[in-house]
């Protein structure tokens, strides 16, 4: 009884890889779609200077909402779909680590760890210009004050002789080059890595250990993909808690242009005390958990579409 209560996990090398890759690009998108808006919502909270905008996510929401419609959610989104390379790479990058550790290794804490960093470094090497591009662009609007870049006139933009649709991306892009060079689209790299590095290696391990104590304690006809689903968020949230300090500093490093992480973080401290390293904590983990829940389920769900056609019969949820 036991062993039928254990969740199996799928390696690598159980996978067709041509629905692995092809069915998570549809995965990856519908989840970014979904909670796009609370991604626009953390980042503004954390570079705002105290409560000058939004007294926390609910207002924020609901301010953006009325001032800059439904669109004003979705700013940047374009450009940020781009990470989808990155999300395909995180996913071959986590698992190939994997299978790489348990050679030397059989502890899946241990692979866990090891895999989401190394997962999280390369990923962030390939997101943080796609996310400084997209960040500058989720703040325009209420938030234009809080950067260094702002886009043309409406007037200048609609009159351009070579309007097109990522015609305000272009112009970011134009800025940040114009200001900081190549160097620019990387501003933030380091605060990036300390953010999600330690991130992804403590959710994994964090989902694993949270879905086999659920495990145990659940009924034995209890769906495996339902306790996964319940342990994605619970790892969620204690990740994001974890990391939320780190991720505030790199938000401002980015969009305001700043060069040093330890200097953000302590001019941080002295302005807004301790508290301020929570800003954007509660949007951070509302789009965490739907975030946790469809990459689980849909992540579980896609590993075991893709298994190959000799496996099917021989794993059992």
């Amino acid at each position: 009884m036991q062993q039928k209560r254990n969740i199996q996990i799928i390696e690598w090398e159980d996978l067709d890889k041509r629905k692995f890759y092809s069915l998570g690009v549809f995965m990856t998108m519908t989840t970014r779609a979904t909670v796009y808006p609370f991604t626009l919502i953390r980042t503004r909270l954390q570079v705002q200077k105290g409560k000058s905008l939004y007294n926390g996510t609910f207002d924020a929401f609901c301010k953006i909402l009325k001032a800059e419609g439904a669109r004003g959610l979705y700013r940047g989104f374009m450009v940020n779909t781009f990470t989808l390379i990155s999300g395909q790479a995180y996913i071959t990058t986590y698992e190939l680590v994997r299978k790489y550790v348990s050679c030397y290794s059989s502890d899946n804490t241990v692979k866990s760890l090891v895999a989401g960093g190394a997962a999280s470094l390369v990923a962030q090497s390939i997101t943080v210009p796609i996310d400084v591009v997209s960040q500058q662009l989720m703040v325009q609007g209420q938030g234009c004050e809080l950067t260094r870049f702002k886009l043309k006139p409406k007037m200048v933009m609609a009159t351009s002789k070579h309007k097109v649709t990522f015609g305000q991306t272009r112009d970011i892009v134009v800025q940040i080059f114009h200001a900081d060079g190549f160097r620019g689209f990387y501003r933030g790299y380091v605060a990036s890595l300390l953010t999600y590095i330690p991130n992804s290696a403590v959710w994994w391990p964090f989902y694993h250990f949270y879905a086999e104590q659920l495990s145990r304690l659940a009924p034995a006809d209890c769906p495996h993909l339902l306790l996964q689903a319940i342990a994605g968020p619970m790892a969620a949230a204690t990740a994001s808690t974890l990391t939320n300090p780190m991720d505030v500093v790199r938000a401002r490093v980015q969009v305001e242009g700043r060069s040093s992480v330890m200097e953000t973080f302590k001019q941080l401290l002295a302005e807004e005390g301790v508290w301020g390293l929570t800003k954007g904590l509660s949007a951070r983990i509302i789009s965490s958990t739907p975030t946790s829940v469809m990459i689980v389920i849909g992540y579980e769900t896609l590993k075991r579409l893709s298994l190959r056609p000799e496996l099917v019969d021989s794993r059992h949820w």
